[in-house]
């Protein structure tokens, strides 16, 4: 599934295509993802500009002059720009086309995703108004994590990935940032100190700028919006990586479930 790396990647690549230009035409081959695309979508947004693209965890938002398209990938789906017109695929379900020649596809085989309209200049949606803060702004701290965790018997490892809690922080960058932190992913949210807060909320944030430096992790179907991978799970210290020896103190790394994820850990690093 994109998390917010391969989300953040693609608005930096999809930015030098669409800003400025305006919208020529929209198809909808299949309406049918998490929720319904509006059916007046190509109406709506024809002959629109699209000022900037936003991104608020895993959702981008397209600004435009009356609203706001809301796009979220889902398990599988990838927006890619192509500057040469070709039959759409099977699982190209929007595409749209601008003014500048080039067409931004949506691909989706699992149809998990979603793309919704905002009218008007407000980013307000029930989708986002439960989000916590951002990993790499200004409202996330050691204090934040302090604070939402106290009387949390949950495992840390879920508990970062609460979105209500922090946005953005999926399976592979949470075995990772714990890690780095050396904190074992089963421990109680409620029983780690500020001080090992501390230390998390910074290996987050490494980890994050790390991924999308990367260009995000290529697992499934992901790619980036010029169709190129990302390579960030070629550089992982723990993630997808057991019985393998451990990249600091050698220890074999190990796994074990959590709400049907997959956790991988060093025994001798984290505890």
């Amino acid at each position: 599934m994109p998390e917010l790396p391969e989300v953040e990647t693609t608005r930096l690549g999809l930015l030098p295509a669409v800003r400025g230009k305006a919208i020529a035409g929209v198809t909808v081959r299949s309406r049918k993802l998490r929720w319904p695309v509006p059916e007046n979508l190509p109406r709506i947004l024809r002959g629109q500009t699209i000022r900037d693209i936003a991104r608020r965890g895993k959702y981008l938002l397209w600004q435009c002059d009356r609203g706001f398209l809301l796009v979220h990938l889902g398990m599988s789906g990838s927006l890619c720009v192509e500057s040469e017109s070709r039959q759409p695929g099977k699982h190209d379900h929007v595409l749209v086309a601008l003014s500048s020649g080039a067409t931004i596809r949506y691909n989706d085989p699992r149809r998990f995703g979603a793309i919704l309209w905002i009218p008007g200049m407000s980013r307000a949606h029930p989708l986002l108004d439960s989000l916590g803060p951002e990993p790499l702004g200004e409202e996330f701290s050691a204090e934040h994590l302090y604070r939402e965790s106290r009387g949390r018997t949950l495992a840390v490892k879920p508990f970062i990935m609460d979105a209500k809690v922090v946005v953005g922080v999926g399976n592979i960058y949470a075995s990772e940032a714990l890690f780095h932190a050396g904190i074992h992913p089963a421990t109680a949210a409620g029983r780690i100190s500020r001080a090992r807060y501390a230390r998390l909320a910074e290996a987050i944030r490494r980890t994050l700028a790390s991924a999308i430096a990367a260009g995000g992790s290529s697992l499934r179907n992901y790619v980036h919006a010029d169709g190129a991978p990302g390579y960030f799970q070629l550089a992982t210290h723990c993630y997808d990586r057991e019985g393998e020896p451990c990249r600091v103190c050698n220890a074999p790394i190990r796994t074990l479930r959590q709400g049907q994820r997959s956790t991988f850990f060093c025994p001798r690093c984290q505890k």
